[in-house]
């Protein structure tokens, strides 16, 4: 009998080479949306989920809107992300003329590709049913005394063909709707003027809607509704401040009890103004305050010098 020979192969490891990982990672999910069909004038929005899968914490600096119908929700910068965690940047698309566009939000931060970016697109559409529209959609009557009333005047408008309301009722009776004689008839292309009270019974923040019945196709017509009752001879803060660079089309106000922070953002929407009432301090803490600028990009400045406060015990 013949042997085989025996052959032995011999695996040489030459060695293991580990691409290095960048401390900072930021990923989104998903990173495209489409918003589908939009009704002209009104608005879609969807999530996208930004994570910081890397080892240190993450700060996103800026945020640039590429796409006039689209922009993005509530979002403070600069925003800073610890290892392994995320947040929800909110893109919205409001269509002001029929047909497909696309956009793009770009994501600038410390991370290893420093612009991350979220695809978006969408098409605009036109209803050819009635619709009832009302503005602005949240009326917020800030700081009103417990035991006394403040009213606000929002819009009824009809589109489309004429539209009759039927009944109006709110969810919270802190709110009324007042003067609205009905049924009433709007025709298309015109409007009302409708007048909402709020009359605080407690102090704390109150929400509420206010909701208009009619044989329009979007039927009912919702409006958000949102005020705080304060106790008489409460204390309050007035600040104000002098424009940077002349670029901001409105400010965002932050307040802490430290001095260097944390600071959180007091102001319910971007203030247009140079001057903020915080009407919200409580008797006997001292605050520290600092200011931002937000341009039309949606790009925010470091923060200001830092203003303090201390409101008395009584």
């Amino acid at each position: 009998m013949r042997c085989l020979p025996l052959f032995v192969i011999a695996c040489l490891l030459c060695g293991v080479v580990t691409a290095p990982v960048w401390a900072q990672q930021l990923q989104c999910s998903p990173c495209r949306h489409g918003f589908n069909k939009v009704l002209i004038g009104n608005s879609g929005s969807f999530s996208f989920e930004l994570s910081n899968t890397g080892s240190k914490a993450v700060r996103i600096a800026s945020i640039l809107v590429q796409g006039s119908p689209f922009s993005f929700g509530d979002f403070p910068l600069p925003a800073h992300l610890a290892p392994g965690a995320s947040v929800q940047l909110t893109a919205i698309f409001t269509p002001t003329a029929l047909g497909y566009t696309s956009g793009s939000l770009t994501i600038r931060s410390n991370a290893v590709d420093s612009s991350l970016e979220l695809n978006v697109e969408g098409d605009g559409v036109a209803d050819t049913s009635s619709q009832l529209a009302v503005t602005p959609a949240t009326l917020n009557f800030g700081n009103v005394t417990v035991g006394s009333t403040a009213t606000q005047q929002a819009t009824l408008t009809a589109t489309n063909g004429a539209v009759t309301i039927t009944s109006d009722r709110t969810t919270n009776s802190e709110f009324a709707i007042l003067g609205l004689d009905l049924p009433i008839t709007i025709q298309a292309g015109q409007n009302l003027p409708v007048t909402i009270q709020f009359a605080p019974g407690t102090s704390g923040t109150g929400s509420g809607k206010a909701g208009f019945i009619s044989n329009a196709q979007n039927s009912p017509t919702i409006e958000q509704l949102t005020g705080t009752g304060v106790p008489a001879g409460s204390h309050s803060v007035d600040l104000s401040w002098v424009p940077g660079d002349g670029n901001a089309v409105g400010y965002n106000v932050y307040r802490g009890t430290a001095n260097g922070g944390p600071y959180q953002i007091i102001n319910n929407a971007l203030d247009a103004s140079t001057s903020y009432t915080d009407e919200t301090v409580a008797s006997g803490t001292t605050y520290f305050y600092v200011v931002t600028e937000v341009n039309a990009e949606g790009q925010q400045s470091a923060y200001s010098n830092v203003a303090k406060a201390v409101i008395p015990g009584s």
